[in-house]
Parts: structure tokens; C-alpha cells; sequence
């Protein structure tokens, strides 16, 4: 059995489900783009090919096995990306929840059946129907669960909105001794640079007390500034619009001194360093043009 246990970003990781490369299908159509950054590519000519992205995946797994993390992969499915395990399911304390998201995409669950049966069903949550939630959105903080949202009532006009309120009540009636806080992230279906996606498009705590930020990412001058009074200026790495785009808030934590980056965040990298942690650099480039990076293909299980 595994015994569910997340209560923060950075403790040292157990046991993970990583998204997986293989049989990832065809190019989509424009039509068919989930948002604005694969539709860019999809436009140009450049959307990343499964051949590209599986040695990406590979260095992933490689890494976590160096530091002892038991992997598993979702079973492979015909023509179908499952890169992103953080889409379709998340863990908080010792709960795994299924992310209600787009309808196309439930199969992706069905394939981390094998994972699902060592949980103990009554910590397997299936919210309501009209909570709609993926895992980018939430943060698990010790005493907070921190939570990218799209409130307005243009809400169903975009694709890029992928967290309503209801699942920020859902979260609190599931976790009443938690504090949730819930931030209004800034969408667009068109402009890659001005949408944040998910709230790990433009924050992520880091250990040792840091943290990645991008202003522009949240609608709320206040919000965004909670978070700097909560971690404190000089712990912050702020980030650009065009470094947003490339997704620079979406490293990973394997422990609260390693942390999983792509190797071509050089100013990121460099800053992480100085601040003593391990950086483990791997490529990831091709995967990111989907606009997900390394928290979205993960689905952490047990940290200590």
C-alpha cells in the first residue's frame, strides 16, 4: 500500500507519478490546442515531436532515481499525451483528488489505475461535477493550500481558465484545518506571455524560505503582494514576461536543497546556486512548448 503523505512543495520526495512521452499522438489541430503557447507552435511548424520529448522525460526519471525517488509511469495510451500527470490528479496530506478536467482528458486517469489500487479508497476524492480543478492550481503550503484561480463571469470563454471557485470551496470543506488562499490569475487564449495558466506558470515556492514570482501573473496588485510580504523581498526571484513564457517557475523540488530546472534558465540557475541549492539540469525545452514544464509532469505521492 502507499500511504499518501504531501504537506508542502519542498519535502524530500518518496514516491511520484511522472507523465509519460510515449504514444503521445499526432500534432493537433489549431483547433484542437488547449492554449495559447501549443497553438504558437502548432501555427509555426515547431510543436514538439515524441521523439524529442521521451530523452526529456528519460533525464527526468534518471535524476529521481539518483536521488532514490520510486517512479511510477502512467500506462501508455495510443495517440494520447499524458505528459502532464499534475492535470489529472493531486495529493494534499493523505488524500489523492481527481482533478476535474477538460472531459476529453479522463482517460489519462484511467491510466494510473495500477497506482490508484495500492491508495486506500476512501483517500481517493472525486469532486462534484461542477468543481472544476487541476493540480497546477494547487499548492499544498503546511498550514495553507495555496490556489491559482479564474473567478469572472467570462470564465467559460476560456480554455485557459482551468480553476473555478466552487473548487476553492470544495478545498475548503475537504480541509478545514488548512487556510486556503486563493489568487485571480491573468488568462488569455491568445497571448502565451500574458496568461498564467496554472498558478505554477508564475509562482512556485522553492525551500530554505525562496520563492519564483511573476507580477504580471496575478489580476490582484494585492494578491500578488501577499505572497512578497509572506516570503519576503529579498527571498524572491522575480521573473520577466518572457521568462514566464518560458516557464521558469515550473522547476521541481525533489528535497528542500535539489531542485529539478531546465538546463537553459541560466539567470535562474545561477541565482538558485548562490542561494546553495542543488541545481539538477536537465533538457526540457520541447516538452515546455506546451506551456507545462517539470511540476506539471509530476504528481507527487509521499514526501517525508
Amino acid at each position: 500500500m502507499l500511504h499518501l503523505n504531501v504537506i508542502d512543495e519542498t519535502a524530500p520526495l518518496k514516491a511520484v507519478v511522472l507523465g509519460t512521452a510515449e504514444s503521445c499522438g499526432p500534432t493537433p489541430n489549431p483547433d484542437e490546442a488547449y492554449d495559447p503557447k501549443s497553438l504558437e507552435h502548432i501555427l509555426a511548424g515547431t510543436y514538439p515531436k515524441e521523439e524529442d520529448m521521451i530523452p526529456e522525460m528519460d533525464a527526468f526519471a534518471e535524476v529521481f532515481k539518483k536521488h532514490n525517488v520510486q517512479v511510477f509511469r502512467p500506462e501508455v495510451i495510443q495517440d494520447c499525451n499524458q505528459i502532464f500527470s499534475r492535470d489529472i490528479a493531486f495529493v494534499i496530506e493523505d488524500k489523492l483528488i481527481k482533478a476535474n478536467i477538460l472531459p476529453d482528458r479522463d482517460r489519462e486517469f484511467d491510466a494510473i489505475l495500477h497506482v490508484l489500487d495500492k491508495i486506500a479508497p476512501e483517500n481517493v476524492l472525486v469532486p462534484p461535477e461542477n468543481v472544476h480543478v487541476e493540480g497546477g492550481d494547487v499548492m499544498p503550503w503546511n498550514d495553507y493550500i495555496f490556489v491559482g484561480t479564474y473567478t469572472k463571469s467570462d470564465y467559460p470563454d476560456y480554455i485557459t481558465a482551468r480553476t473555478n471557485k466552487d473548487a476553492v470551496a470544495y478545498l475548503k470543506e475537504q480541509f478545514p484545518n488548512k487556510k486556503i488562499k486563493a489568487f485571480e490569475l491573468r488568462k488569455s487564449n491568445t497571448n502565451a506571455k500574458e496568461n498564467a495558466l496554472h498558478l505554477d506558470c508564475c509562482f512556485q515556492p522553492l525551500g530554505k524560505g525562496k520563492a519564483i514570482l511573476h507580477r504580471n501573473g496575478f489580476l490582484n496588485e494585492s494578491e500578488y503582494q501577499w505572497l512578497v510580504d509572506y516570503f519576503g523581498t529579498d527571498n524572491i526571484f522575480e521573473i520577466t514576461a518572457e521568462e514566464m513564457y518560458h516557464m521558469f517557475s515550473n522547476v521541481f523540488s525533489i528535497s528542500p536543497e535539489v531542485i529539478v530546472s531546465e538546463k537553459n534558465f541560466t539567470r535562474l540557475n545561477v541565482w538558485l546556486e548562490k542561494q546553495g541549492f542543488l541545481v539538477e539540469q536537465i533538457p526540457y525545452s520541447e516538452i515546455a512548448k506546451q506551456e507545462g514544464l517539470l511540476r506539471c509532469s509530476t504528481l507527487p505521492l509521499i514526501r517525508e
